[in-house]
């Protein structure tokens, strides 16, 4: 096989077409919205693999031949000022690697930030050099980004995955941030869009209150975790492909026990893999020693996670945490039932847990964000409590 890999269970970078799994109905049915005029909001919780699966939909022949794709990254982005960041370096980058025309033609339609560029003196190319505190009118860039790929002659689809943080942005607290994007967006024929997030109870407020500007302005497309018979077909066919063999029961016992999260399956895939030697059976015994070192891996994380947490804060995330779906958490049955001092401090820690994204909520149901995060928190209370 071209380009084969050492280990088949990707994990890091972009994974090469033959070791992706499935989403095959996903991505004809997004390709299909954003190729006709249309847009989309794909959610689903973390770690489910939206960004992989946007990014595989990016390499798509049909896509990457006659598109221009830029995934944007908000995350860890506050206000409009760093949106409006970056996204023009987002932008600029992809162009870098693809076009010099188009490149240098951004260059002269980014007005607002015509002192952050330079050009290279051997190359003859567009040197991007913008500093944070250099975007002064980030309305201004947003918009003449927005025009550039409005005038291409290549027709855009542009990601903007954890779009939901723009509702907590600093500059956003009447929705001014929405309202500027929702005001550009609706008016462009060149570019598509994919709104990618993993918090619900943000992004359906977001595109499905009638009260919010982005109101109506997308399709929905809930991500929901690989079959359980799907992923198994999938790393049963890549172990015997290495003369290797999956425990089926085995893998269903970890399958259930992380959600079935794909990054977290995939990583215990990719663990087991290497302890499996050529003719051996990766059974329970070897994922119980795989899964054992990942969740040490990830207690330490958690650690440094927790401990920014006040005490009613952490009483209120372990006991969602032992519900594992949590309902009714303000009443005097669940609030007795885990010793929390009050219905007012629970009340108080739950937004904070939600705005720190420990928590999910759909509908009157709350969970921990992670599974790993839970799997880490009742493993430790179990321990404790056996002492």
């Amino acid at each position: 096989m071209k380009d084969k890999l050492n280990n088949p269970f990707v994990i890091i970078g972009d994974i090469p077409e033959p070791y992706f799994c499935d989403r095959n109905k996903e991505t004809e049915l997004i390709i299909r919205s954003v190729t006709n005029e249309g847009n989309i909001v794909l959610m689903s919780p973390r770690r489910m693999g939206k960004s992989r699966l946007v990014k595989h939909i990016f390499k798509q022949q049909q896509i990457k031949e006659h598109y221009l794709t830029f995934y944007v990254d908000l995350l860890h982005t506050s206000s409009i000022k760093e949106f409006a960041y970056t996204f023009g370096k987002v932008v600029f980058d992809q162009l870098k690697t693809r076009n010099e025309k188009m490149l240098k033609s951004l260059v002269l339609a980014l007005k607002s930030l015509a002192g952050t560029f330079g050009f290279d003196p051997i190359t003859g190319l567009p040197t991007f050099t913008l500093e944070m505190g250099r975007v002064q009118s980030p309305e201004y860039t947003i918009q003449e980004i927005f025009s550039w790929l409005e005038l291409s002659n290549t027709p855009c689809i542009v990601c903007f995955d954890e779009f939901q943080r723009i509702s907590n942005y600093q500059d956003n607290k009447h929705g001014e941030v929405e309202a500027l994007l929702r005001s550009i967006i609706q008016h462009l024929r060149n570019v598509n869009f994919i709104f990618s997030g993993s918090e619900r109870h943000l992004l359906s407020e977001m595109f499905f209150s009638a009260a919010k500007p982005f109101y109506n302005s997308a399709d929905l497309l809930n991500l929901q975790p690989l079959h359980v018979d799907v992923y198994y077909k999938f790393a049963q066919s890549w172990m015997q492909h290495y003369d290797k063999t999956l425990d089926p029961v085995a893998f269903k016992y970890y399958y259930d026990t992380l959600d079935g999260t794909t990054y977290y399956l995939q990583k215990l895939m990719h663990e087991a893999f290497i302890d499996c030697h050529s003719g051996d059976v990766c059974d329970r015994e070897l994922l119980d020693r795989t899964f054992e070192i990942m969740l040490e891996e990830a207690q330490e994380n958690v650690s440094k996670l927790l401990s920014i947490l006040t005490e009613q804060q952490k009483c209120a995330l372990y006991a969602i945490a032992l519900e594992g779906k949590a309902e009714k958490v303000l009443s005097a049955a669940f609030i007795k039932k885990h010793a929390i001092s009050s219905t007012s401090s629970m009340q108080s820690a739950l937004k904070k847990l939600i705005e720190l994204e420990f928590l999910t909520v759909n509908g009157n149901t709350y969970c921990v964000s992670d599974v790993m995060m839970r799997l880490c928190i009742t493993n430790r209370i179990l321990r404790l409590t056996s002492i």
